[in-house]
């Protein structure tokens, strides 16, 4: 640690989920941010076995300490084998919409319904790799926006847009996202989420 910075390798969510039969850990999921924001994520996230045992006792310590039930987006700074707390969202997280291309049997969203209404929730499994890229506004509009290229996106294939209903634009605002799945390797995987996320104009 220099001057209160941290040097660090990469950084990871860890979802956490708070449920009647205990706690429960999603896969890391390694995330791209720009000025602050989320802009690709991808899962799973490659580390050491002991850079994973520390971060999910980071995240029941801190969650633990919280309480409550539901999911917990615990963000962690890692370099080899340390890990650091960097910030924890009470909530789906969105570095987490990954989920949402099928990577484990259930989506954060299903995870923190099921955790706040008391249901069961199985063992998380692994299922695919997958990887997000957020699809930006360019411009500030009142009106209701346009997604133009969604045909082009469509085409490639494993794909999928999600588009959130925000009924107005500004600069930088995410208004959708791609995602990509199947058993290529995450790295290839986000280059296919970027270029499908490109293919999309916000109009």
């Amino acid at each position: 640690i220099v001057e209160g910075f941290i040097a660090f390798d990469y950084e990871i969510t860890l979802l956490t989920v708070r449920h009647a039969g205990g706690t429960s850990f999603c896969d890391p999921i390694g995330h791209l941010q720009i000025s602050g924001d989320y802009r690709e994520s991808w899962q799973p996230h490659p580390m050491s076995a002991t850079a994973l045992e520390r971060s999910r006792d980071i995240a029941l310590r801190i969650t633990s300490k919280l309480g409550g039930r539901g999911l917990f987006g615990v963000e962690l700074f890692v370099r080899g084998d340390d890990v650091w707390f960097s910030e924890v969202s009470p909530r789906p997280h969105d570095t987490g919409m990954v989920t949402l291309a099928g990577t484990q049997n259930l989506t954060e969203f299903e995870l923190h319904a099921r955790a706040i209404l008391g249901l069961p929730i199985p063992k998380i499994e692994h299922l695919q790799n997958g990887a997000s890229a957020v699809i930006l506004a360019s411009e500030s509009s009142d009106q209701a926006p346009q997604f133009v290229g969604l045909e082009n996106a469509l085409s490639i294939e494993n794909t999928e847009v999600r588009i959130f209903g925000k009924p107005t634009t500004r600069p930088y605002r995410r208004m959708a996202v791609a995602l990509t799945f199947g058993t290529e390797s995450v790295e290839d995987l986000v280059e296919k989420a970027k270029l499908t996320a490109a293919k999309i104009q916000v109009k």
